[in-house]
């Protein structure tokens, strides 16, 4: 028996849930998680070379990032020794390296007192209130208040915010009808690997976590050179489009999340759901592709036990309960694995077939002279439509291999000394 696999783009955007049966037993949905405003860790310096110097005939700060610098040495953040300073660059408004700096030098530390956080809200007026609330909750409700009083000892900060960005919960029906984006000021794709992937000290440093957050550069900076952030590098162009309105041109930046789930209609959905959340799994599972990345950790396992069926069906017997997922490692049968390719690839080509321009018209646009949110929206779809592609890829590589792979009966065999290397069986004669 065949269950459902509902598919949805990791793309974040609010828009209808469409269905695309390209199979009936498979749904491919355009979901959207409702999770905007997430408190973001802040991952590393980055920097480049392309902006402008400092020293140059730059246009002055604003005013009031003027002021707010100015505030920032009154509280005694910065000084005339801070490596970096504001100024107006290319994209916007960036921090520029005042001198050379080496790697792990201290770009700025904010003192805890300072920090805006569950903690800051807990201390404030309406702590008591948002004490039951989740934590992203409380810290955008403390950002309201905060913005709307005069006398906010974080007013300087608040008053260089923008007044919206160009994340999706802003856009119209139209602009997420074309899934778009945008906003390129202070970020960096040049430092993306695990080493330099956490740059922020704490306890163990040389600086308190308890007293101070310290940001340092992960490589050397020249002077004139512009600081960057670089954002969480886990996330798909789809969720920094969601969380801060800006996407980043990298191929492993494009992801998709496929979503399976065990059918409650199955009539193994109590074995299979025991045996997932044994493996840390559940009812509905979540696996995110990312381009040019090897398929996520347990998914095979997990789509096998999802179509896991017919004479099949004896690996799901309470004797095997603590050796399945092992055996699900491996492929199970020659009908499970190719159910499960046929339904992946099925799935990937209705999923494509619901966007309205391909990957080459998409690249045609690119090169035009496009509306910022509508250049994002072409950069994530053209970026999942790239991951679906080798997701099909990937499964119509395992369907050419069915014949050659290697089967749970056969294994068995093996084990047991009755099948040959080549497959043949082996009888054995009874001893005289």
């Amino acid at each position: 028996m065949v269950t459902p696999f509902p598919l949805s783009p990791s793309s974040p955007f609010p828009s209808p849930t469409k269905f695309l049966r390209s199979f009936s037993s498979i749904t491919v949905t355009k979901a959207s998680p409702l999770q905007f405003l997430h408190c973001k860790r802040l991952l590393s310096v980055s920097v480049t070379s392309s902006f402008q110097n400092p020293d140059s005939d730059s246009p002055p700060l604003p005013p009031k990032v003027q002021t707010f610098w100015q505030w920032l040495r009154d509280e005694g953040v910065v000084s005339s020794k801070t490596p970096a300073r504001p100024a107006v660059v290319l994209e916007g408004l960036g921090l520029v390296a005042q001198r050379d700096l080496s790697r792990n030098e201290v770009v700025l530390e904010v003192p805890k007192r300072l920090w805006i956080n569950p903690d800051a809200v807990a201390a404030s007026e309406i702590g008591t209130v948002c004490s039951e609330l989740k934590p992203w909750v409380s810290v955008a409700l403390f950002l309201i208040r905060e913005k709307l009083k005069n006398d906010s000892p974080w007013r300087y900060y608040l008053d260089i915010l923008p007044e919206y960005t160009n994340s999706t919960i802003y856009w119209s029906e139209e602009e997420l009808a074309e899934l778009q984006v945008m906003n390129q000021i202070n970020h960096s794709p040049s430092i993306t690997t695990e080493d330099h992937a956490w740059e922020i000290k704490g306890a163990a440093s040389l600086f308190s976590w308890d007293s101070l957050f310290s940001l340092r550069t992960p490589v050397s900076v020249k002077a004139g050179e512009q600081v960057m952030i670089q954002y969480d590098i886990n996330k798909s162009n789809a969720d920094l489009a969601l969380d801060y309105g800006f996407i980043e041109p990298k191929d492993d930046r494009n992801g998709y999340t496929l979503t399976l789930e065990i059918s409650e209609s199955d009539p193994f959905f109590g074995d299979k759901l025991d045996i997932a959340e044994a493996n840390g799994l559940g009812e509905t599972a979540y696996f995110d592709f990312v381009f040019d990345r090897p398929l996520p950790p347990s998914m095979l396992q997990y789509l096998r036990l999802v179509a896991l069926g017919g004479t099949d069906s004896f690996l799901l017997e309470s004797i095997f309960r603590n050796s399945i997922w092992g055996h699900l490692d491996l492929p199970v049968s020659h009908a499970n694995e190719e159910l499960i390719c046929r339904v992946v690839r099925d799935a990937c080509k209705s999923a494509l077939s619901g966007y309205h321009t391909t990957i080459e018209e998409d690249e045609k646009l690119k090169g035009a002279n496009l509306d910022p949110r509508l250049e994002i929206a072409v950069g994530i779809r053209e970026g999942e439509k790239k991951v679906l592609l080798q997701i099909d890829e990937i499964f119509k590589g395992r369907e050419s291999e069915l014949d050659e792979l290697e089967y749970y009966q056969e294994r068995r065999l093996k084990d047991l000394g009755l099948c040959g290397e080549q497959g043949e069986i082996i009888f054995w004669e009874p001893s005289k």
